[in-house]
């Protein structure tokens, strides 16, 4: 006698196929899941790029721009006085070329070195952005400028007025960390030029260990097969 097939469930599944999806898996979650994370991944990838690029060019482009005005006094008069962002403080726009350099070198390094390069690039956006800060407030550059345009070591200065672009270059510093934080999160799925074919040379014995083809109707052939110390004669032909 034959034993009876199983009935199918309610819902016309065999027993036990949902209980081996589960342990496989591969459902179509599973599925989902993955796509989810890669195109986030994406996604992290591309805002990071955008943010640290835009907050390196701010703190480089605010360095060269007028970050307060005021007035010097002296016995003819007064005279109006500027500092620029280089002036006040060289901080933003020498952590700005570090940000960017570890930006870059996110997809150099891999593992551990990629968390080491990710923290760096998100300090120098917070350096960044504190200076710039701080460097609106300082008024320094301003008596400096005072100093050499009266010709009096104790010249005063008037009011100062203060621009919008310490407050950019600080704006660059918070893009520089939060592609820092992108990169501590999201980099590891990151690709890496270490860790791609792409970017490997071919080893100098391996290059050497492949089979040169030469046509013996093309002298430069001969004559490159003669200087690898081959037979030409002997040597595969096209």
């Amino acid at each position: 006698m034959t034993s009876p097939t199983p009935a199918p469930d309610t819902d016309g599944a065999q027993p036990g196929n949902g209980t081996a999806a589960t342990a496989r898996g591969d459902g179509p979650a599973t599925a989902s899941g993955g796509a989810a994370r890669s195109r986030a991944s994406r996604v992290a990838l591309a805002v990071a790029l955008l943010a640290g690029a835009l907050g390196a060019a701010l703190a480089l482009i605010s360095a060269g721009q007028t970050w307060s005005t005021s007035t010097a006094g002296f016995a003819q008069g007064r005279v109006p006085v500027s500092a620029e962002g280089g002036d006040v403080t060289g901080l933003p726009s020498a952590l700005g070329l570090v940000g960017l350099a570890a930006l870059v070198a996110v997809f150099a390094v891999r593992r551990t070195g990629r968390y080491l390069v990710a923290g760096l690039l998100t300090l120098c956006g917070a350096a960044v952005a504190v200076s710039a800060l701080l460097g609106a407030d300082d008024t320094g550059a301003l008596a400096d400028q005072a100093a050499e345009a009266s010709g009096l070591s104790d010249s005063g200065i008037g009011a100062v007025d203060v621009t919008a672009w310490p407050y950019v270059s600080a704006a660059g510093g918070a893009l520089l960390v939060v592609a820092g934080l992108l990169a501590l999160r999201y980099g590891p799925r990151w690709p890496s030029m270490s860790g791609s074919a792409r970017y490997e040379r071919v080893p100098l014995r391996q290059r050497a260990a492949r089979p040169q083809r030469v046509d013996p109707d093309r002298p430069e052939d001969l004559w490159k097969a003669l200087d690898r110390g081959e037979d030409p004669t002997t040597s595969g032909s096209a």
